[in-house]
């Protein structure tokens, strides 16, 4: 982790009132939390912090795209990602982050790293479904929209007929009711 000290925000030295920071994030910043699933990314991250006497209030803007495979045909394309996180820091007799909007720090910290919360938002802004755009517009080619065209159903069948051991069972209760 000590490939992230630039994320180190030391707010002891700050003056009352808004200080703006600006991050350009990498492949490099993600290999320090052992995250592999983007091939490439570029993502410009700023971030708006507020320093009261009791408390911070930051504000996290990231926009950006990450280079990732298409979950339909496997192709590899940039996948546009936005994303805004508020994060209040608190101070308090321990640590605490078990509220995900308020961070509690303890008295004594003087410094809050926020790369944590920049891995975070990035990660969660990528879609749970990763469409390549050529594939929602019609425009793309590739073999695996091929063959899944070629194995496309066109008319599902449905089948009238029942197994005659079941007709006997249903006139066994048939039966006995008259």
């Amino acid at each position: 982790m000590k490939d992230l000290r630039q994320f180190n925000i030391s707010f002891v030295g700050l003056k009352e009132g808004k200080h703006l920071f600006e991050y350009s994030i990498d492949n490099t910043f993600f290999n320090a939390f052992n995250y592999d699933e983007f091939e490439k990314s570029s993502v410009n991250v700023t971030l708006e912090f507020v320093k009261k006497s009791t408390l911070l209030e930051l504000l996290f803007k990231a926009s950006g795209t990450v280079h990732v495979p298409c979950d339909v045909t496997n192709e590899m394309f940039d996948q546009e990602i936005t994303s805004v996180l508020p994060l209040v820091v608190k101070f308090g007799p321990e640590y605490n982050d078990d509220n995900e909007d308020i961070l509690i720090l303890p008295h004594e910290a003087y410094e809050l790293n926020v790369a944590q919360f920049i891995y975070e938002m990035i990660v969660l802004a990528v879609p749970n479904k990763r469409v390549h755009p050529k594939v929602l517009d019609g425009t793309m080619e590739s073999e695996a929209l091929k063959k899944l065209e070629e194995l496309k159903i066109e008319k599902v069948q449905t089948v009238e007929e029942t197994d005659p051991r079941w007709d006997k069972l249903k006139n066994l209760i048939t039966d006995k009711k008259t």
